[in-house]
């Protein structure tokens, strides 16, 4: 479909109004996909600095409380 002028072509023929609407929302939805995805990812990250660093911080208590009584505990 060919259109006479730039105002044809927002109008889309009278369903313009639809068109771009939908256009517009499909836009916010990716959007918000791919916001959703980046926030979760940042998060997840967190999450596994968070949960290796305990499990260091376990494994190095583990190794205090397995030493022999006459070491130093540092």
């Amino acid at each position: 479909m060919a259109f006479d002028s730039f105002s044809d072509f927002v109008q889309m023929g009278g369903y313009g109004f639809y068109v771009w609407l939908s256009f517009f929302l499909t836009f916010l939805v990716i959007a918000g996909v791919a916001l959703d995805a980046a926030i979760g990812r940042r998060r997840l990250q967190r999450q596994s600095k968070t949960l290796l660093r305990r499990k260091q911080r376990l494994s190095k208590r583990q190794q205090r409380q397995a030493s022999p009584v006459g070491e130093s505990k540092r």
